[in-house]
């Protein structure tokens, strides 16, 4: 377990919030700067999406491969190897002179990011002793995440307005030197006591094939729409990969996934995957909405429409501290339910107060507030729930998917609102219509927010079982040092995450 006071252990958290914050901010951070990259690359009408999709295509293809690697070659390798490639995909991005170069560098990004988000959930859950110091890691692990989709679309308006596209690409460079240097001294160097463990070829194949083929049936649904034969076949190919990387899973000595963790045998694992899933499917689509809302009916510019996105920064902080100071005492079960009320409250009441005579105060503070707080609470149960029962030689593997099933979630709340939001607008193009598309969208993702608490109630299990003791397989430096100065390494479930 690290120590806070040690000269190493300093470092580590920061550079495991730099982590967090880098990948959700650069899943937004283009978005406000897309017309300016079409103009100045010469993109054509139907390929300027593909800057986003590039992104997300590598990124949630490659998440699970990215938290196996992890555990079978080493954290501190796998992070340091993320960060070299995150930071060389940004600074081609921003020197990238046609769209093939931008959207190749996109996608190299989102492979960079894929290795990042899983390892520095991994490094928090074995190198934070489970109780206070973990629930206060994992907050504010929930709170970079946050704040890097909200401070990315601020800073989109803000870079793209002040400094050109390019600046949207090339701030990510320092920050990734910074990163560099500081891992070098704060995370602990990999040390293996015994054999590697074999990569699992076959299911890497074909999980990152079926994810990526997923994700691409997704995203393509608005320009397709749901029943067309390309929609149906590509979201086809993706079952059928899916499914042959389950039964392969089944068959092999080291598989990339155990399939043993989704389920009944580990209830908070199945559980915070399905609400990270149902979750992240209303969230990713409300705060998409908003942005929508803002600039297309209040006639808010990129700039202001970054700023409004505040509250939800302060919401988010307000509720990832209540749940650091209280998981211990009410559990992971009951702020994962509480919390996803609460959001799904925000959420419906976006739905009441969208309209096209909306303001900021009437419309849009309240409800940001409401919202924001109920997802913050979330973040800390979460990353202990799908973490904490898991042996430390699989918390990679672990973290993988819960990063998988907030991507998917994601990809796929946004594909089906944005059908659900059209459909409600019809043909008007008029701010009413606009409204009223947007408010049908909220009304949806509240109800994914219920049907999230719902099932966490019902799957979650009031107590936590025992965590799988673990195998003799890998030992982090601050394990060895623990077990040097006789100290206690924790393999049991935090009490935090009882309830």
């Amino acid at each position: 377990m690290v120590n806070p006071n040690a000269p190493q252990g300093r470092w580590l958290l920061p550079v495991l919030l730099t982590v967090q914050f880098l990948v959700s901010l650069d899943m937004s951070v283009v978005n406000i700067a897309l017309p300016d990259m079409g103009a100045d690359l010469g993109f054509a009408a139907d390929s300027l999406l593909w800057v986003v999709n590039a992104y997300a295509l590598a990124f949630g293809g490659l998440l699970m491969l990215g938290g196996r690697l992890a555990d079978l070659i080493g954290r501190r390798r796998t992070l340091v190897w993320g960060f070299a490639v995150f930071g060389a995909a940004s600074l081609a991005g921003g020197l990238a002179l046609t769209p093939g170069q931008l959207i190749a560098a996109r996608a190299v990004q989102g492979a960079g990011a894929a290795a990042l988000a899983p390892v520095a959930l991994a490094l928090i859950t074995v190198n934070y002793a489970a109780g206070p110091a973990r629930s206060r890691a994992l907050g504010l692990w929930g709170i970079a995440g946050a704040l890097g989709g909200a401070v990315g679309i601020m800073a989109g308006g803000l870079l793209t307005d002040w400094a050109g596209w390019r600046s949207v690409m090339l701030v990510n460079v320092p920050v990734v030197v910074a990163a560099l240097l500081l891992a070098r001294r704060g995370v602990p160097a990999d040390r293996r006591t015994g054999p590697a463990p074999r990569l699992d070829l076959a299911g890497a194949l074909l999980v990152t094939s079926g994810m990526t083929v997923l994700v691409l049936g997704l995203v393509r649904t608005e320009t397709y729409g749901w029943g067309s034969a390309t929609t149906l076949a590509t979201l086809g190919a993706a079952a059928a990969l899916l499914v042959a990387f389950a039964v392969v899973e089944t068959r092999v000595r080291e598989p990339l996934l155990r399939l043993r963790l989704l389920s009944t045998a580990h209830r908070p694992v199945l559980s915070a995957n399905v609400f990270a899933l149902l979750m992240s499917s209303g969230q990713f689509a409300a705060f998409y909405f908003t942005s929508l809302y803002l600039q297309q009916v209040m006639g808010y510019g990129p700039t202001a429409a970054g700023a409004a996105f505040l509250p939800f920064c302060a919401g988010i902080v307000a509720g990832s501290t209540v749940a650091t100071r209280t998981v211990g005492r009410v559990g992971a079960r009951t702020l994962l339910v509480a919390g996803g009320l609460l959001g799904a409250a925000g959420f419906g009441w976006f739905a009441l107060t969208v309209e096209a005579g909306g303001t900021f105060l009437s419309s849009i503070l309240g409800p940001s507030l409401v919202a924001s707080v109920g997802i913050g609470m979330c973040f800390v149960p979460l990353g202990t729930s799908a973490t904490g029962d898991v042996a430390p030689e699989e918390t990679g593997m672990a973290s993988g998917l819960l990063n998988s099933s907030r991507q998917l979630g994601g990809s796929l709340g946004l594909a089906v609102l944005v059908t659900v939001a059209a459909s409600a607008t019809g043909t008007g193009t008029d701010r009413a219509s606009l409204a009223e598309g947007h408010a049908t969208a909220f009304a949806v993702s509240a109800g994914l927010l219920v049907a999230a608490a719902l099932a966490t109630a019902v799957l979650h299990g009031r107590r936590t079982p025992a965590s799988t003791p673990p195998r003799p397989a890998q030992t982090s430096a601050h394990e060895e040092t623990s077990k040097n100065l006789g100290d206690d390494v924790e393999t049991g479930v935090s009490r935090s995450t009882q309830g």
